[in-house]
């Protein structure tokens, strides 16, 4: 059978890079056409575009960008239908994705999208459009399906792919041991938001000269995009490797995204930071009607880490609630043990990744 998959994200390249893996365990003549990185090509995908090309967040940055961005939907049309695979399968990526699903299912072609958009958050009302052009939603976290429910839409929930995912590399590095002087800074994947984020986080450092800090550099980003920001900085090191970084860090002061949950998978306390430019900011929380923004306290459904937004993202507010996961024990433990019932809650369903391709190989195949 053959599959193309749509990703646009880094952690889209992840959980891109294990469906692949495990439909390739399925059907052992799967060809697979992608976009997404480095993994998913690794994986055995051919990758028709990296997803550094593709990442613009806000909606002022996305208006933009918009000839590119069209520019490469008329490309995807295009080597779709050279292509012709039995299934499209799209993984979360929802403006670029949705345009592509119902073009998809207008010219016939079978689709399947892997991790839900979140019209839970805003714009419920694509859920039609997504009843009409998705055949098969697949979703990972279990208030998802309750959701749909609601809009009469059955969909899979297949668990959450992050959760072997992590206890693989647990239980594959046990020499990596926690230190208590180490803190973990994850400003994000995109340059925009790690030219936002990163010198906030880094202005905070300042006031804890007996750490140690260490910045995971995105995928695909080159080293030498954070030399300017950490130049004056002696007590922050770059590493690539955000795994390892996780499982020796004591804190970590995290961008709002796929890495607040990796964090908390890997039992660090964490701060959740989210900026952007004001003119999108302004816009989101006119259309984004939500208690918290963490994924984390989404799923527990209270302030289980703190979260400093827009304005409330300063480096004194960091240094502060850095203090409190540091050194306050009963704060520390409190979050540990929502930890673990986030990890009991997301694991229940099995492997995500085995479960997601068994249901796409079973459309393309049916």
């Amino acid at each position: 059978m053959k599959y193309y998959i749509i990703a646009g994200e880094a952690s889209g390249d992840l959980h891109g890079s294990n469906l692949i893996k495990e439909i390739k365990n399925i059907d052992g003549n799967a060809q697979v056409r992608c976009w997404g990185g480095d993994k998913m090509q690794a994986a055995g995908g051919t990758l028709v575009k990296h997803y550094r090309d593709l990442a613009f967040m806000g909606f002022v940055e996305v208006i933009k960008n918009l000839p590119a961005i069209l520019r490469n939907i008329r490309f995807c049309k295009e080597d779709i239908r050279a292509f012709n695979p039995d299934v499209v399968v799209l993984i979360d990526y929802p403006g670029f994705n949705m345009r592509i699903a119902q073009w998809a299912k207008e010219q016939g072609y079978k689709t399947a999208f892997y991790i839900s958009p979140q019209v839970w958050a805003w714009k419920e009302g694509r859920v039609k459009q997504i009843k009409k052009y998705v055949d098969k939603m697949l979703v990972i976290f279990p208030f998802e399906k309750k959701f749909y429910e609601k809009w009469n839409y059955k969909v899979s929930y297949v668990g959450h792919p992050l959760v072997p995912v992590i206890k693989s590399f647990i239980h594959k590095h046990p020499q990596l041991k926690k230190d208590a002087r180490k803190v973990a800074l994850l400003p994000g994947s995109r340059r925009q938001e790690i030219a936002l984020k990163l010198p906030v986080m880094l202005e905070a450092t300042r006031q804890f000269a007996d750490l140690k800090f260490v910045v995971a550099q995105a995928p695909g980003m080159e080293s030498e995009f954070y030399d300017r920001f950490l130049k004056d900085y002696k007590n922050v090191q770059l590493n690539s490797d955000a795994y390892s970084i996780l499982m020796q860090s004591d804190a970590a002061v995290v961008t709002s995204g796929t890495a607040t949950l990796e964090t908390a998978l890997f039992k660090v306390p964490e701060i959740v930071c989210y900026k952007t430019g004001n003119i999108s900011y302004e816009i989101g929380k006119w259309l984004i009607k939500l208690k918290f923004i963490c994924i984390v306290n989404l799923i527990m459904n209270k302030e289980v880490v703190k979260e400093l937004i827009q304005h409330e993202l300063t480096p004194q507010n960091i240094a502060k609630n850095l203090n409190e996961i540091l050194y306050n024990e009963d704060r520390r433990n409190q979050i540990l043990e929502d930890y673990s019932a986030l990890e009991a809650l997301l694991a229940d369903e099995g492997n995500a990744s085995a479960n997601a391709a068994q249901e796409i190989v079973e459309i393309a195949n049916p």
